[in-house]
Formats: C-alpha cells, sequence, structure tokens
C-alpha cells in the first residue's frame, strides 16, 4: 500500500517482540483488528525498545521504525492526520516516553490524535474482568486457582496490578490473583494467596499483550526461578497458558474501540 493512497494514518505503538509467532498473533492481530474497523485509514507500526528493533535488524532482517522514525516518515510521506494507538497495558513508563516524543511533533500534524492504553478507564477494567471472567470462573470448581503475570514498573500506575485482582474479586470470582515479574505483588505473596485459598492447581497466564521472553521464560521456563517451578515446589499442579493479551479478540476490540475515542 502506498502512503498517498489514504491520507490518515493509525500508527500502532507496541513495546515489541522478538518472538514472531507473538509479534504475528499478538501485535498484528491488534493491527488487523484496528484496520478492519478503519478500512479507510492505513495501518502502520512502531515499537518503543530499541534493544528489540536492533535484535529483530540483526537476526531477522526485519525492519521496524522507532516512534520517532514512524513520525518522520509520516511528515516525509506527506501525511498530515494521524491517530497514535498504543497497544501498552497501562499508561506507565512506555507511556509517557511515547507521549514525550509525540510532543515535539504536535504542531507538525493537521490532526494528531493519542489513544489510550488498555487499562485506562474504570469501563476498560470491567470490559477485561468481563473477558477472562468466563475462562477462569470454570476453574473454581476444580480447586483451581487462576494466576496472571503482569510485568510491572516503579510507576505509581503499578497499582492497576491489585486493583485488577479486587476487581475480580467484587464481581464474586476468588479463585484469580495477579501478581508481577518486576515490581508488586511479587510471586512469594502471590504464592501465600494462592496456599491460603487451598487450591490444588494453579492455571499460568501472562498479562502481557504478548506471550515472549517473560512468558516463556520467568512464567514457564525451566529455571528453578520461574514461576511454574516455584509453584511446583509448593506442591501445585500447574498448566501454563501460553497466550498474550493481545491474541484475544474482545482485547484487540478494546484498542479498536480506543482509536474511536482518541483525543
Amino acid at each position: 500500500m502506498k502512503s498517498t493512497e489514504k491520507s490518515r494514518v493509525i500508527l500502532v505503538v507496541s513495546f515489541g517482540t522478538s518472538f514472531d509467532r507473538a509479534r504475528k498473533n499478538a501485535i498484528g492481530g491488534i493491527e488487523r483488528k484496528i484496520a478492519e474497523e478503519f478500512p479507510e485509514c492505513e495501518i502502520r507500526r512502531a515499537f518503543t525498545s530499541r534493544i528489540i528493533i536492533n535484535k529483530l535488524r540483526e537476526h531477522d532482517g526485519i525492519e521496524v521504525d522507532s516512534v520517532e522514525q514512524a513520525m518522520e516518515r509520516l511528515l516525509s510521506d506527506g501525511i498530515r492526520e494521524v491517530i497514535v494507538q498504543p497497544t501498552h497495558i497501562i499508561n506507565g513508563i512506555e507511556n509517557d516516553k511515547m507521549i514525550e516524543i509525540l510532543k515535539d511533533y504536535e504542531d507538525k500534524f493537521k490532526s494528531m490524535k493519542i489513544g489510550s492504553p488498555l487499562l485506562t478507564s474504570d469501563k476498560d477494567f470491567e470490559k477485561v474482568v468481563d473477558i477472562f471472567s468466563g475462562k477462569v470462573k470454570k476453574f473454581a470448581d476444580l480447586h483451581t486457582a487462576a494466576v496472571f503475570m503482569g510485568h510491572g514498573t516503579e510507576h505509581s500506575v503499578n497499582t492497576v496490578y491489585t486493583e485488577l485482582e479486587e476487581k475480580f474479586k467484587s464481581c464474586g470470582i476468588e479463585n484469580v490473583f495477579v501478581g508481577t515479574v518486576e515490581a508488586e505483588p511479587e510471586l512469594d505473596e502471590v504464592i501465600l494467596k494462592v496456599k491460603a485459598g487451598g487450591y490444588k492447581k494453579v492455571v499460568l497466564m501472562p498479562f502481557m499483550i504478548v506471550s515472549g521472553d517473560h512468558a516463556s521464560n520467568d512464567m514457564a521456563g525451566l529455571g528453578q526461578d520461574s514461576w511454574k517451578n516455584n509453584f511446583i515446589n509448593e506442591g501445585f499442579e500447574v498448566e501454563c497458558i501460553m497466550k498474550g493479551l493481545g491474541e484475544y479478540s474482545e482485547i484487540q476490540s478494546i484498542f479498536a474501540e480506543h482509536v474511536k475515542s482518541a483525543e
């Protein structure tokens, strides 16, 4: 598709991943859903992780723009209307960095709008809880806990993970627990709560857009420090669902809705 064919572009910004399947099914899935909802727009991609951008270029010969490169390319292609839609889960560090970059381009486009990350409004939380309620509630009768592994951040919005678990509990879904790899709640805390609940089995799921490095290694890896082996060592039967949030059609639809409400 030539850039001149459509005067309006939706730039989908993701952290990125070097895992081909995750890039195709999760990030690509979100992009395809947005393209389906906005056939009049051209869809473009940018990643915020320089490490992943460089790795894809050096090892796979795949070129992905950074946010700056994508914006400069839009200008050079004569695009004057753009909607930037992040696939970030929270309004955290990566989203803040993206917004700072975009500030330099505010006056260079006729129209530039920015969509919201996945969990921004109360309505977003309600939708996500509703999406997974049916999937995890069935585990309760099997004495099974559903444990989501989030990334975690030093940013103040890290409270999102605790809030998400509380939202499930307020809906009467007691067997859902949410922890993070790099912040709080930590794995040890999650294990204590699961043990206190009297569960016999744990289903681990990444609460991340892609099922990539963290899911493969930190969650389901063979190392003794993985979440899987930590739960096994505590006597639990463990099942891992290797599916990123971006692979769920319902989550893809939320991002498409955020494009519509972009400001």
